[in-house]
């Protein structure tokens, strides 16, 4: 079971320990976040809490049945009806769902407690896995995009007037 919640201050600890173990591996496929993120965490997570607050971003955290945190998932830049969606599943629970189901779970959310229809989201072509759970969500490709010196695409899922997903 993937549970995905909205993000608290109660969840900085976990999420703190949750990006220290999979740095590395996260690096391979993203840009590093570097050593002020990990230094300044608990301001940032305040921030980002205040954030949330102001509906400028909804941020949530993807966990197991047990409470075990295995990622996060976020809409970050709502306006306009639409907002930006990223995730980050660590390494343990890859490759297994945990990615797909939150994804459809947020696609719900979005449409239903944010009034968002309209999700927008980007990866590296090389980030195989990533392309692959945004196909299986709908996400359709819209453009060919540089992140720095990588390739990636741009994608969009337009929700109105569609099925959502099921979860």
């Amino acid at each position: 079971m993937t549970i995905v919640s909205r993000l608290t201050a109660g969840h900085a600890e976990a999420l703190l320990a949750f990006e220290r173990e999979n740095r590395a591996y996260f690096s391979a496929s993203v840009p590093d976040r570097g050593d002020d993120y990990f230094t300044g965490f608990a301001a940032r997570h305040r921030e980002l809490l205040a954030e949330q607050e102001a509906g400028l971003h909804h941020f949530h955290v993807v966990e197991d049945a047990d409470g075990t945190l295995l990622g996060r998932i976020n809409l970050v830049g709502v306006r306009d009806g639409s907002a930006e969606l990223g995730y980050r599943i660590g390494e343990r629970a890859a490759g297994r769902g945990p990615a797909t189901r939150a994804v459809r779970r947020l696609c719900v959310t979005a449409v239903r407690e944010y009034g968002l229809p309209l999700l927008r989201a980007g990866t590296m072509l090389d980030n195989a896995g990533s392309r692959a759970v945004l196909a299986r969500t709908g996400f359709q490709p819209v453009e060919e995009v540089m992140f720095g010196d990588r390739p990636g695409r741009r994608y969009v899922l337009d929700l109105r007037g569609s099925t959502l997903p099921a979860p």
